[in-house]
C-alpha cells in the first residue's frame, strides 16, 4: 500500500468525526448560521495564505526540478481556492483584510510554517496532505450523501471537484516520494488533529 493511503486509513475514526462534525454536517445542510460561515471563511482565507507559502519553501528545498514545479503548481492551485474564498467574501461581505487568527488556527499555521522551514520534504508534505485529501474525501462524500444548493453549496462543488481531487493526488505523490512512515506519521496525524480542531473553533456555537 501506497504511504499516503497507509496513512489515510491509520487515520480513519478522525475522518469520520470530521465528515459528520457538527460544523460541517450544519454547512452543507444549509442550516449553518451566516455568521460562522464568515468566521468559517475569513479564518479559512488566512490559513490557506500559509499554505501556499508552505508550498513555496517546499519548492525552495527541492532539488529536483520536477518536485520543483509541482510544488510551484500546488501553490498555484491554492490561490485558485483563494479566490473562491474572495468570492464569497464579497457575497457574503466577509472583510478578509484585517483576519484576527483564533488559537485554532494560529496553531495549525504555527505548525505549518514551522515544519516547512525545519523539516524534509517527507514531513512537509506529510503536514500539508491531510488537508488536501481531507477536503477531497468531504467534497465527494457530500455529493454523494447528498447537500443542500442554497446557501452554500458552492463549498461542496468545489471541493468534489475531480481537478481538487488532483491537486490532492499530486501532492499524495511527493509525500510516496519523499516519505516515509517514521517521518510522515507525526505530522500527519497532527495535521488531521489540527483540521478537527479548526471546525471545532469556528463551529463551537453550534450544539
Amino acid at each position: 500500500m501506497r504511504l499516503a493511503d497507509c496513512l489515510w486509513q491509520q487515520n480513519q475514526a478522525l475522518v469520520a468525526e470530521i465528515r459528520f462534525h457538527p460544523f460541517v454536517v450544519a454547512l452543507v445542510e444549509g442550516s449553518l448560521p451566516l455568521n460562522q460561515f464568515q468566521a468559517y471563511i475569513a479564518q479559512d482565507a488566512f490559513f490557506l495564505e500559509a499554505f501556499a507559502r508552505a508550498y513555496s519553501i517546499a519548492a525552495a528545498k527541492s532539488e529536483h526540478r520536477a518536485d520543483f514545479e509541482q510544488f510551484h503548481q500546488l501553490a498555484g492551485g491554492v490561490l485558485e481556492e483563494l479566490q473562491l474564498h474572495a468570492r464569497l467574501a464579497q457575497r457574503w461581505q466577509i472583510d478578509l483584510r484585517s483576519v484576527q487568527p483564533n488559537p485554532a488556527t494560529r496553531r495549525y499555521v504555527d505548525f505549518l510554517v514551522a515544519t516547512a522551514w525545519s523539516r524534509p520534504l517527507g514531513a512537509i508534505a506529510a503536514a500539508m496532505v491531510p488537508c488536501m485529501r481531507l477536503y477531497a474525501d468531504l467534497g465527494q462524500f457530500w455529493l454523494k450523501r447528498g447537500y443542500a444548493a442554497e446557501p452554500y453549496g458552492e463549498w461542496v462543488q468545489t471541493y468534489a471537484d475531480p481537478a481538487f481531487k488532483s491537486l490532492a493526488q499530486q501532492l499524495e505523490a511527493l509525500l510516496d516520494r519523499h516519505g516515509t512512515e517514521a517521518i510522515a506519521a507525526e505530522p500527519y496525524g497532527y495535521a488531521l488533529t489540527c483540521e478537527r480542531d479548526f471546525f471545532s473553533a469556528v463551529g463551537s456555537a453550534i450544539a
